[in-house]
This record gives structure tokens, C-alpha cells and sequence, in this order.
């Protein structure tokens, strides 16, 4: 009768380990992102670039409380609820032309240049 008692505290230390895991591998980083996506829904201004959760990209014209209207096209305007913007786009950076190509004026080569002792194929055939 001993061994049955010490049995039941073993499944009960595993039922524990269990929503112990439970919650570290589900439940603490489903909150996480989702503080992050009200934070994110909360700091939304004029001229944002966004994504809907419909897949639209648009910049936003006008805030209202639960409203945002977003411009997705010249004079195209739709009107969404806060809770369904899914994200806002990154600006992009311009890139940065090589130094190579803005210091000789030319464009690069796109073959490149030719090793010495080499030639073309052209004066290969003849």
C-alpha cells in the first residue's frame, strides 16, 4: 500500500513538469507577440507604411479610434479596423552605388576584364 501512495505524487509532479512546459513553449511567447502586436497597433501615425491582415499595402491617411483609412493607390482610400493591420513595412534604404563603378564614370563590365595570356572567343575561331 506504500508503493501506491508514492505512485500517485509521481504522476502529479509529471502533470506539473507538463503545463510547466506548456506554458514556457506556448503560452509565454503567444503573449509576448501578442503585447507586441498591441504596442505595434497603438504607436500607428499618419504616413506609416502598412500591411493589412487582407494582404494590402497602403499608407495611412487618417486615424480615427478603431478606424484607419489607408491610401492603397492615388485617390484610393479604404477604411480599416485598427485590430487588422498586421504590420508596419520598413523604410527602405537607399542603396549605395559601388565605388568601382562611380569612380571610373563607366558601368562595370559584366564579363569583366580578360586575364593576360587569355583571349576572346572570337579570336579563338578564326
Amino acid at each position: 500500500m506504500i508503493i501506491g501512495a508514492s505512485g500517485g505524487s509521481g504522476v502529479l509532479f509529471i502533470i506539473v513538469i507538463a503545463f510547466l512546459l506548456l506554458y514556457l513553449i506556448v503560452i509565454r511567447p503567444q503573449r509576448k507577440r501578442q503585447s507586441q502586436q498591441q504596442q505595434m497597433v497603438s504607436e500607428l501615425r499618419v504616413g506609416d507604411e502598412v500591411l493589412t491582415a487582407g494582404g494590402i499595402y497602403g499608407t495611412i491617411s487618417q486615424v480615427d479610434d478603431d478606424l484607419i483609412t489607408v491610401e492603397i493607390a492615388p485617390n484610393t482610400e479604404v477604411r480599416v479596423a485598427r485590430r487588422a493591420i498586421a504590420g508596419v513595412t520598413p523604410e527602405e534604404e537607399p542603396e549605395e552605388p559601388e565605388a568601382d563603378a562611380e569612380e571610373s564614370g563607366k558601368e562595370a563590365d559584366p564579363t569583366g576584364p580578360i586575364p593576360d595570356g587569355e583571349s576572346s572567343n572570337q579570336e579563338n575561331r578564326g
